[in-house]
Order: C-alpha cells, then structure tokens, then sequence
C-alpha cells in the first residue's frame, strides 16, 4: 500500500516536529548540554580566570552566525553609550572585519580552530566581492550583505528615554584602514597555527596588502568610528603597517610569489617612521591620538605592543602607558582602573556628551602591563589586579557590555564580542606572563 501525501506529511512531523511534551523538552535540554560540555572541552588554556575564559569563548562561539562563520559584534541595538541625549546610540547587529578577525585569534590562542576556519570561508567570499577601488567594506550583514541603511525610529523613547533608537548603522561606507591590519594579523595566525593558506587564498591576502600599500596616507574614521572628519590616526597607521609586516612575514614563511616585495618593504619601514615622527609629542612624551591633535591622547595606542610594531618596553610607549594610566583630571584616561577610550569631551567625534569607560581598553592596559614587564615586575602584578577588578564588573553569569558607567553599571549594546575578545587576550598573555616569572 502506498503512502498518501498526508500519511508523509505526517511521518515528517513526527520525526522532525514531535509534540511537545516534558520528556521532549528534557531530551532537547539534555542534548543541548552535552553539545556545549563537549564543544568547551576542546578548549586547550587552562591558566588563570579559567571560569571567564571559557565563558567568553561561549559567548563568541553563541555570537558566530553558523552558516557563514561571520561574528556579531552585538545582539542589541540602540542600548546607550551615555544615559541622556548624547545620541550615541548604534545598531550592532551586524558583522565588523575588526571584530571578527578579532575573535578569530581568540578561538586560535584557546584552541577552537573550527571556528577560525569557517571564519576564513568567510573572508574568501568577502574577496570575491570588494569594493570598486579594491578595498574591504568595513561590515557587513551575516550573510555577507552590504545594505544597511541607518534609519532613527521616532515612535520609540528608547532605553531609559536614551533617544534616538537607530537601526541599520551609517557607518558601513567608512574609510577605516585598520581593518586590514586586524585582518592580516589573523591570517598570519591561521596560517601559524589552524591551517596553511592556499594559494588561491594568498592571491586574495596579495591583493590586500597592495590596497594598503596604495592607500594607506589617506585620513580615515579609524577604529572607533567617529562622525567628524576623517584625520591620520595614529591606529589606524599602526594597523597598516601590520597589514604590511604580516603579508612580508608570509611571503618570508611560505616562499608565495610577491612581485611587489620590495614595495611592501619600502613602504612598511617608511610608515614606521613616519608614526615615531609625525604621533609622537615630544613635548608630552606620549604618542598621540592623530597627526592632527598633538595634545589628544587615545588609549588605542595601547595596542602597539600586542601587534609588535614596539617592544613593551620601548620608553616611548612606556610613557605613553603611564600618562594613559593618569587619572582624567590629570591629562590621563583612568578612573578605578577603568580606562576611557579618549576623552569625548575634548575629542571631536562628531558627537555631544560624555561616555563610560571602555572594557576593550581596560584589558588592553592589562596586557600591554604584561609586555612591559620585563622591565618591572610590579607591572605584571597591576596587570593581573587590574583583569581581577574588571571581572569583578561582569553580570552574574560573567557577560559584559561595552562600556563602564562612574557606578560600574553597563553602558552600550550587550553582550559585546569585542569586550570578550580583550578579555581572552589579556587572561592568555597575563597568565603566560606570570606563568614565566621568577618569584623571589
């Protein structure tokens, strides 16, 4: 006897949208358990802050769009980054370059290559489709779009009547040259420790470093995104001569074909010295937020030492550091061992008011504590009170935002990747850190 479509739409449900029951429930539960349990313990770092290092990772793995292996920077929108009417309110829901190569090397510092590698997938597909001048769209959606148009919502008050609510995000069409950096860094990585590039790969990696080579004198909107004018700033010229290093370093490791070597060289050790000239302030010993603004300080340049374009140790960054640690009152972006990104009142982004603290920049002073170390040891131990207090700032199952309020509340879209990502950075580099020093 043959089977009538109804009796196979029938057999369908059954065997793949049963009724719910208690025993159903308890078995989806059961099976959910035991696919995170099993997914975690892959995870290969068992140092300090173990607790949030996976709890991070979690996060991450739950913010990876599985299709496409893209990241999503936030699962929010339009939550404030300042309670009131400074409008810094933005629509996260989307996939950043940045973040995303970002918490590629977070997956590969903890030993979830899986992840670092659909991720990779991804970025071959964004290639495949660049801008018309050869460059990278700076996000995109999670499968890969580039529409999203910024749209205010005038009928909602928003959270804590914090107007405007936005969705979509205006940003997309920025100039941020950092990205390439960020992305290059990651590559390398994937390469050192996932998997080879291929040379279809390369080709596509090739004509990036290329772009940069072409375009990296331009002013951009940097990393974090301002609405003003586009200025030189000084990370965004840091991420492009990593760009630059880390495609020599693969052409150095792999033997790839690059035609344009000596170009890259040429250009990589001019770029550096035109950041020790042109973002250095000798006057204030500190290196500066721009080429512009010789008296504006960014707590970005922390980043100097975690992609090796400075030892730790250098006294440059060094004093550069230890002026980022001074409280606000006294030129510094430090308030209880939280740190500002720069100061937005004195900064033109392009917006009104004030924000809280960066928990990005928190744990990037953390880490960049452990590089400089090596010189003074009780730099490692502020390092490793520092990551102590700002877990302490976490909700109670350990996720935070983006920002820090003055009463340690969060500000800022939730759960966010890029907060998590600093954290696993700095926990591994800390931990490696303490891990090697000799006790008296």
């Amino acid at each position: 006897m043959r089977s009538t479509p109804e009796d196979c739409s029938d057999l369908y449900l059954a065997k793949y949208d049963p009724a719910l029951s208690m025993k159903y429930v308890e078995t989806l539960l059961e099976d959910t358990l035991l696919y995170w349990l099993g997914w975690i313990r892959s995870c290969t770092y068992f140092g300090r802050w173990l607790e949030n290092v996976e709890r991070s990772a979690l996060i991450l793995k739950l913010l990876t769009y599985e299709p496409t292996g893209a990241v999503v920077a936030a699962v929010t929108f339009s939550l404030p980054e300042a309670i009131g009417d400074a409008g810094r309110n933005w629509d996260y829901r989307f996939t950043w370059v940045r973040d995303s190569a970002f918490t590629m090397y977070a997956f590969m510092r903890l030993g979830l290559t899986k992840e670092a590698k659909q991720y990779m997938g991804f970025v071959r597909a964004l290639c495949q489709e660049k801008n018309p001048d050869g460059g990278l769209q700076i996000m995109y959606t999670l499968r890969g779009g580039r529409e999203m148009a910024e749209l205010e919502l005038g009928h909602l008050e928003g959270y804590r009547a914090c107007a405007p609510v936005r969705i979509g995000n205006g940003a997309a069409d920025h100039l941020q040259l950092d990205i390439y950096g960020e992305l290059l860094d990651a590559v390398y990585l994937y390469n050192k420790f996932s998997q080879p590039l291929s040379f279809d790969e390369w080709v596509d990696i090739r004509a990036l470093v290329d772009y940069v080579c072409d375009n990296y004198d331009q002013p951009d909107m940097g990393i974090w995104e301002v609405r003003g004018k586009r200025q030189n700033f000084t990370y965004s010229k840091v991420q492009c001569w990593v760009a630059i290093d880390r495609g020599l370093r693969l052409v150095d490791k792999r033997d790839f074909p690059c035609r344009n070597k000596q170009r890259w060289q040429h250009t990589r050790d001019t770029l550096y010295e035109e950041i020790m000239e042109r973002a250095w302030n000798p006057e204030l010993e500190m290196f500066t937020q721009s080429y512009e603004h010789h008296e504006m300080l960014d707590a970005a340049v922390l980043a100097m030492p975690l992609v090796f374009f400075c030892a730790g140790t250098d006294p440059r960054f060094v004093k550069t550091m230890r002026r980022i640690m001074l409280p606000p009152h006294r030129g510094g972006l430090t308030a209880n061992n939280l740190v500002f990104r720069y100061n937005a009142v004195e900064t033109d982004d392009g917006l009104s008011g004030e924000e809280g603290t960066f928990s990005l920049c928190t744990f990037w002073l953390a880490e960049a504590l452990s590089r400089a170390s090596t010189a003074d040891v009780t730099l490692l131990y502020k390092a490793q009170i520092i990551i102590d207090e700002m877990i302490m700032y976490g909700n109670h199952v350990g996720l935070f935002s983006e920002e820090i309020d003055k009463a340690g509340k969060h500000l800022g879209n939730f759960p966010q990747a890029f907060t998590h990502i600093a954290l696993i950075s700095a926990a591994y580099n800390v931990d490696r850190a303490l891990k090697s020093t000799k006790h008296p």
